[in-house]
């Protein structure tokens, strides 16, 4: 009678050393790994604007099958993101007002405006503040962050009334520095108001250039944009000689 074989015992996997799941979740965690997945983002939405050309959906109407209200709002959402892509506001402002005109676009306008800075805000804030904050040695960037963790209300509404610093970079450096959320939305939201409606009134008289209203708005615009251009040299000269 033969005896049959015994099954060869079977040997648990090792187990992971101890702690390195831990270690996994710190790395992935850590400030530079949330910087990466910043950029990450910003480049996936910037090469997402590069290719599907959001400008097309203008020439063919937007959105499609609605209109109104409704129309506004998913605009306002859509507008948000773009900033966040780096789509020039002035674009976003002067197509607000070709669409929905000068009242509901100045509205649909200025809610993409804080929706995008809100997102932009929350994104440096939660993945790029911890890495970035111990790079700002050189003197100009900490006198600049010491301006807005210091008088962040004054100061963000100085660069929304008067926009000499792209809106994307005053995104991220109010972001950066100890700003809190409160004082960077509220300046947004009222500072971004002039600016704005100059562009969106320009935009739904842009089939009668030469009226009286189109030419007060382009005015507003070439007016704020150098005195814009004159408060962000003076304010770096000021920052360098701290």
């Amino acid at each position: 009678m033969l005896d049959s074989a015994a099954p060869p015992a079977l040997h648990p996997a090792p187990a992971p050393p101890p702690g390195l799941s831990r270690r996994c979740v710190r790395i992935l965690l850590s400030p530079w790994a949330r910087l990466s997945l910043l950029v990450a983002l910003l480049a996936a939405a910037g090469a997402g604007v590069l290719l599907y050309e959001p400008q097309r959906l203008l020439a063919h109407g937007w959105p499609p099958r609605l209109d109104g209200a409704a129309a506004a709002a998913v605009f306002a959402l859509a507008y948000g993101v773009c900033s966040v892509a780096f789509v020039p506001r002035p674009l976003l402002n002067l197509a607000a007002g070709a669409l929905f005109g000068s009242q509901l676009g100045l509205a649909a306008a200025l809610a993409g405006t804080v929706v995008g800075a809100g997102l932009a805000f929350g994104l440096g804030r939660m993945l790029g503040q911890d890495a970035l904050r111990p790079l700002l040695r050189a003197r100009l960037l900490k006198a600049a962050d010491g301006q807005l963790s210091r008088h962040g209300f004054r100061s963000m509404m100085a660069v929304r009334l008067f926009p000499g610093v792209p809106f994307w970079a005053a995104n991220y450096a109010a972001a950066v520095s100890r700003m809190r959320w409160p004082a960077f939305v509220l300046a947004t939201c009222l500072g971004s108001v002039p600016n704005t409606a100059a562009y969106v009134i320009a935009g739904a008289r842009a089939s009668a250039p030469m009226s009286p209203v189109f030419l007060v708005a382009m005015g507003f615009i070439v007016l704020t944009g150098a005195a814009g251009a004159a408060v962000a040299w003076r304010a770096r000269h000021r920052l360098r000689g701290h």
